[in-house]
């Protein structure tokens, strides 16, 4: 018996395409070192600013880099297989509108998590402050430390917009999941499908 249109839609509803097992360990890994980092940052920022220059403000400094510089390898790997292997269609339950805003969420986190490390590395290389847990780090610009100073300012300025991106990824996550109920989640979620 063939299936109706509306049982077409409610299965795809309910049985989205799921991102492949490698897109979903990426996007899982950078977003728990993202949540990671971008508080170390600003607790960091804080003590600097404050002048409490400690081994706890050293470590989270030297954590901050270090996360900072996993983040751009996984970003630049995930790019590479984004670009690569693709991703599966939007989910038939998006509007258009609900499309292109997703689309541009995840394309400027993509651009952002990819700039904001480089121009932390921009920042401690300028400075310079090249060490992480005793570990020197090569430099790849003259230091000047007020182009550092500026360089930090656009850095944390674009780890604000990353947080905001953020938030609003999540906003859409609650909103698909608890009020359009349509199984968004299912598409990037640890172990779904393939």
């Amino acid at each position: 018996m063939p299936r109706s249109d509306a049982a077409t839609a409610k299965q795809s509803r309910f049985e989205p395409l799921v991102y492949s097992p490698a897109a979903r360990a990426f996007h899982w890994s950078i977003a728990a070192l993202v949540l990671i980092t971008i508080p170390i940052g600003f607790i960091m920022t804080d003590r600097g600013e404050r002048n409490i220059w400690d081994a706890t403000t050293n470590n989270l400094y030297s954590a901050h880099k270090l996360i900072g510089l996993v983040i751009l390898t996984l970003m630049i790997g995930r790019w590479i297989y984004r670009l690569s292997h693709g991703a599966p269609a939007s989910a038939p339950t998006l509007l258009s509108w609900q499309k292109g805003l997703s689309h541009a969420v995840h394309w400027s986190l993509y651009l952002l998590l990819i700039l904001v490390p480089v121009g932390g590395y921009l920042g401690i290389s300028y400075y310079p402050a090249l060490d992480i847990f005793g570990v020197k780090l090569p430099g790849i610009v003259t230091p000047n430390e007020d182009t550092a100073k500026l360089i930090f300012k656009l850095h944390a300025a674009g780890a604000t917009v990353v947080a905001g991106l953020i938030g609003l990824h999540l906003a859409g996550v609650v909103f698909h999941s608890f009020i359009q109920k349509d199984a968004i989640l299912a598409r990037m979620w640890p172990g779904a499908g393939r």
